[in-house]
């Protein structure tokens, strides 16, 4: 993305990125995580307040710290270490809500010549993935690396 980004941290583990998120609200901690899900290869993104020393997080707070771009930037910076670190992951992420999911898809689609750049997207259309298209209103959505040439 194009935006201004918050520093990462990574956490205790290969699949867990901190950031501080900072605005008119204060200082407000957050977490990425990328867990395994039942499919060979795919991992579940997800991110929220982080929810005292531990490695949870809320993702269903609305911060309205005045920076939602630069935090949204910021997490899709994490899929950079991430799949440097597992190349071939398969990353499937959506909103907590609706409107969520929605507030992806626009970032997506305001950055997705950058974001095709490195990685391929697709979109959950009516039980289907497809290559993500502008105008959709997708269910989820998934990620991979694109491989770079030697």
């Amino acid at each position: 993305m194009h935006y201004d980004q918050y520093e990462i941290t990574p956490g205790d583990t290969a699949l867990t990125f901190e950031f501080v998120s900072q605005g008119v609200k204060g200082d407000v901690e957050k977490l990425v995580v990328y867990s395994r899900i039942g499919l060979t290869g795919t991992f579940n993104m997800g991110f929220g307040n982080k929810i005292g020393s531990t490695e949870d997080f809320d993702d269903s707070t609305v911060t309205n710290n005045g920076d939602t771009q630069k935090v949204m930037a910021t997490v899709a910076a994490t899929l950079y270490p991430f799949t440097d670190r597992f190349p071939d992951a398969k990353v499937y992420f959506k909103g907590s809500t609706r409107a969520r999911t929605r507030l992806y898809r626009i970032g997506i689609s305001n950055n997705l010549e950058l974001i095709t750049l490195d990685f391929q997207i697709y979109g959950l259309n009516h039980g289907q993935w497809e290559k993500f298209v502008l105008g959709i209103d997708y269910e989820a959505f998934l990620v991979t690396r694109k491989k770079k040439m030697k």
